[in-house]
């Protein structure tokens, strides 16, 4: 009977040796970044007019843990004014090929050049009529030869100890791809503006952007002197002036107390023309009477959801006793980007 020795036990690293090995990572990584700073030639230039002159689309490919970068290239090129989108290379040589056409540009990413799931795709690429950008970590890599276009994504060594896992050459990929994603963007002249257009659920940095999703009411409505009032009793005549000064297309009807009691707006306004031009009447008879409002503490997106149900393009804002205490119109609601 063969006796078999026991494995020996795992002893857990000191925290000293695991904090060196963490900062060695980030120096072969950050190195390998640098590295692909001074190395950046021609080559590059040519991939920027390569896509910035296409006819077709930007697609971007890879296997793997390049198949990773690849997404996120391919997100960042979209975010940034190069629309993209990434292909599976397995999955093109089962009919997801046929998303690649002529005048298109295909990036496709593979350290060792010699993806094979890559290469089976490159000649139906070419055949038809897209162009090739390689970005590899070895130029003379059959991926490289047949590029129009080959970029140098080579590190030093990864960042893995037994030097195997796809790390630094990940990073230098990655950062590569940003650098080809941000000169697209000052080629085509996107600006903060556009940005904006295609994150409009997101905060801007280093920029006074709200996040227009969770706007109240209070930040965008009309308060104080800037919300056309009249007094209950008063006349027609009184409303109107007060509605040419707020510029709202209505005015509030309030009891002595400021609490609400009803609207007067510009469809009011021609129903009772249509009946009498009596300017003296009393504003109670002609206003509509427990009016659509909402509260300054509900979301913004909430009052544009009361508006579109009751079909209005204004709303008054009242506290929990009744008081008005503001005005919102659609006009407030577009300029704050709510809708």
């Amino acid at each position: 009977m063969i006796k078999v020795a026991p494995r020996p036990a795992k002893t857990r690293p000191a925290k000293s040796n695991t904090l060196d090995l963490a900062r060695n990572v980030l120096r072969i990584e950050a190195d390998a970044v640098r590295a692909l700073a001074e190395r950046l030639d021609e080559r590059f230039l040519a991939a920027v007019e390569l896509v910035r002159n296409r006819k077709g689309r930007v697609v971007v490919s890879g296997m793997g843990k390049s198949g990773h970068i690849a997404r996120k290239i391919a997100s960042t090129l979209s975010s940034t004014g190069t629309p993209a989108y990434f292909v599976h290379p397995a999955e093109a040589s089962h009919g997801d090929l046929g998303m690649i056409e002529s005048g298109d540009v295909l990036i496709a990413i593979s350290y060792s050049g010699s993806s094979s799931e890559l290469l089976e795709i490159v000649p139906q690429v070419k055949r038809r009529g897209a162009r090739l950008i390689a970005m590899t970590g070895n130029a003379d890599s059959p991926l490289a030869r047949e590029a129009d276009v080959h970029l140098d994504a080579t590190v030093a060594q990864e960042a893995c100890p037994l030097n195997l896992a796809p790390t630094a050459s990940t990073t230098a990929a990655l950062a590569l791809g940003d650098a080809l994603a941000v000169a697209l963007l000052d080629a085509h002249g996107f600006t903060a503006a556009d940005f904006a257009r295609t994150h409009p659920r997101g905060k801007l940095p280093h920029q006074a952007l709200a996040n227009q999703a969770l706007l109240h009411v209070a930040e965008v409505m009309c308060a104080g002197e800037q919300v056309p009032q009249v007094k209950s009793g008063g006349s027609l005549r009184e409303a109107l002036k007060e509605m040419t000064r707020g510029r709202l297309g209505m005015t509030a009807v309030v009891d002595a107390a400021g609490r609400l009691k009803g609207v007067f707006t510009d469809g009011d306004l021609r129903r009772t023309l249509e009946k009498s031009s009596d300017l003296e009447r009393r504003i109670d008879d002609v206003m509509s009477a427990s009016p659509k409002t909402v509260r300054r503490e509900m979301l913004a997106a909430e009052a544009v959801h009361v508006m579109e149900q009751a079909k209005i393009n204004q709303l008054l804002v009242v506290d929990a006793q009744g008081a008005l205490v503001g005005a919102l119109n659609m006009h407030d609601l577009f300029r704050a980007k709510v809708i």
